[in-house]
């Protein structure tokens, strides 16, 4: 069974280059062994981040997270059973919001920023997968 996971958190520190390719290079050589594919986003001090995989495996990294102390807030905004991937051609892709077109965000968000505390689940899961087709992803 698969499962998305989609989640937010504000991060200890403002988010620099170094901290997400340490994040990134932990999930690109762990998550392809796991089967779990999915996509974070950050903007400021903001992490937004779909995972998809096996029910048991995505808990399982979730509830790693959760103790993470790079991050605080942990807010679980969707979680569901899925019958294929939206973000299965990455081990974990990236998109920096702040190098965006703010329109993008806009198309879902009442501010032109990150703010996925306040948005619906749907709302989260309809702005990730705009990122993904807009090509916006490293």
């Amino acid at each position: 069974m698969l499962v998305r996971l989609i989640y937010c958190s504000r991060a200890q520190e403002p988010i620099s280059e170094a901290l997400v390719d340490e994040i990134l290079g932990v999930a690109r050589r762990n998550n392809p062994a796991q089967g779990i594919t999915g996509l974070l986003c950050y903007s400021q001090d903001i992490f937004m981040q779909v995972l998809e995989g096996s029910r048991a495996h995505v808990n399982r990294l979730y509830l790693k997270l959760a103790h993470d102390a790079r991050h605080h807030s942990l807010t679980l905004l969707s979680f569901q059973e899925i019958e294929q991937r939206k973000f299965a051609n990455w081990s974990m892709a990236e998109v920096a919001l702040d190098k965006l077109n703010a329109s993008l965000i806009l198309r879902h968000s009442p501010l032109p920023m990150l703010e996925p505390f306040t948005m619906p689940g749907a709302g989260a899961e309809r702005l990730l997968e705009d990122l993904a087709e807009s090509g916006s992803i490293q």
